[in-house]
C-alpha cells in the first residue's frame, strides 16, 4: 500500500504539563505533584499522528533558535518526519504551552504562540515542493498562512482538511478556500456558530449554520467522550465513542483528526475514517501528555481485534 502524504503546516511548542489536583480559585496557589516538558503544538501533534499511523508525513511550522527548537527538531526526525520545511525564527523563540492536568484527566492550557505566529507565506508555499495528498491545518499559526495554504492546495487540488481550533478572534472564515474536511470539536462549533452541539438535532444545525461560514464539503464534528458526527451536505451519521479509561485528554482532538485524514486519503469514505478516528481518540486518552500519548498503527490494530471491532 503506497503510504499517504500529508502536509501539515501548524505549530510547533514545548508544552510544560503540571499534574494537578484540581484547578486554583482565584488567588490561591496549589502544589503540583509533578511536572514535565513534552513535545507540543496542534501541529506537532497532528503530524506526529499522522507518522505514526503509516503516513509519509510532512511538517511546515517555525520554531525558535533555543533550546526547545532544537529538541523538537530531534523529536520529529525520530519519529521519521520530513523536517525540510521547518524554519528557525531568529526573532521569537519557539512556542511554549503550560498544560494544567486535572486528577480526572481534564486539561487547561494556555499558549503563548511566539515563533508559531510568524509563519509566512512563502515558508508555506515552499512546503507545496514536497506534492502532498493532502494538507491539514489548524488555526494556531498565523492567519495568512492558513488561508495561503488553502489557496495553493485549491490551485494543484489538493483536499485540505481542517482542525478548527483554537478559536482565533476575528479569523477571516471567508478567505478560507474550498475545505475538504472541517473538523472543529463542541466549543469551538458553539464559538463559531452559536450552537452548542448537545445533540443530533444541534449537530445538524451546528452543521448547517458552519456550511454558511466555512466553504466545506465535509464535517465531523468531535464530541469528546460522545465520539463525534458527520454531515456531507446530504447525510448525517452519529458514531458513539469507545469506552477507555482516560487519563489525559491533551492531543486526543489533534490525533484524532490526523487519523481521520489518513484514513479518508487511504479508504475514501468518510465514515469509515471517522471510526478509525474515533479508535485514535479514545487510545490517546489513556495515557499522559500529548507526543507520548499518540498512538501507532499496531496499537490501533491490536485495540481493534481486542474489541472485535471493524470499520
Amino acid at each position: 500500500m503506497v503510504k499517504p502524504r500529508i502536509l501539515v503546516v501548524g505549530s510547533a511548542n514545548m508544552d510544560i504539563v503540571f499534574s494537578v489536583p484540581r484547578i486554583p480559585n482565584k488567588g490561591e496557589s496549589i502544589i503540583s505533584e509533578n511536572y514535565g516538558y513534552v513535545p507540543g503544538g496542534k501541529g506537532a501533534n497532528a503530524v506526529i499522528s499522522a507518522a505514526r499511523l503509516g503516513a509519509d508525513a510532512v511538517f511546515c511550522a517555525r520554531i525558535g533558535n533555543d533550546e526547545h527548537g532544537l529538541n523538537l527538531i530531534e523529536a520529529y526526525k525520530r519519529e521519521r518526519i520530513d523536517t525540510r520545511y521547518i524554519k528557525i525564527d531568529k526573532n521569537s523563540p519557539t512556542g511554549l504551552a503550560a498544560i494544567f492536568l486535572e486528577e480526572d484527566g481534564s486539561n487547561r492550557i494556555i499558549v503563548y504562540p511566539s515563533a508559531n505566529l510568524n509563519l509566512e507565506v512563502d515558508d508555506v508555499e515552499n512546503a507545496f515542493l514536497c506534492l502532498p495528498d493532502a494538507v491539514l491545518l489548524q488555526f494556531e499559526t498565523s492567519a495568512e498562512s492558513v488561508i495561503a495554504a488553502t489557496e495553493f492546495a485549491e490551485r494543484q487540488n489538493i483536499p485540505v482538511i481542517i482542525d478548527a481550533g483554537p478559536i482565533r478572534p476575528n479569523f477571516p472564515y471567508d478567505r478560507l478556500k474550498s475545505v475538504e474536511i472541517l473538523s472543529p470539536n463542541e466549543s469551538e462549533t458553539a464559538q463559531i456558530t452559536g450552537i452548542t452541539p448537545t445533540n443530533a438535532e444541534t449537530c445538524l444545525q451546528a452543521c448547517l449554520k458552519l456550511r454558511s461560514i466555512i466553504n466545506a464539503k465535509n464535517i465531523v464534528l468531535k464530541l469528546s467522550d460522545r465520539g463525534c458526527f458527520l454531515h456531507d451536505g446530504k447525510n448525517c451519521e452519529y458514531i458513539l465513542s469507545h469506552h477507555v479509561n482516560a487519563v489525559d485528554t491533551t492531543a486526543a482532538g489533534d490525533a484524532f483528526t490526523a487519523a481521520l485524514a489518513v484514513e479518508y486519503l487511504r479508504s475514501k469514505n468518510l465514515s469509515k475514517a471517522a471510526k478509525y478516528a474515533n479508535i485514535v481518540g479514545a487510545l490517546t486518552v489513556t495515557k499522559y501528555g500529548a507526543m507520548t500519548s499518540l498512538p501507532n498503527e499496531k496499537e490501533v490494530i491490536d485495540f481493534m481485534y481486542e474489541k472485535n471491532i471493524r470499520i
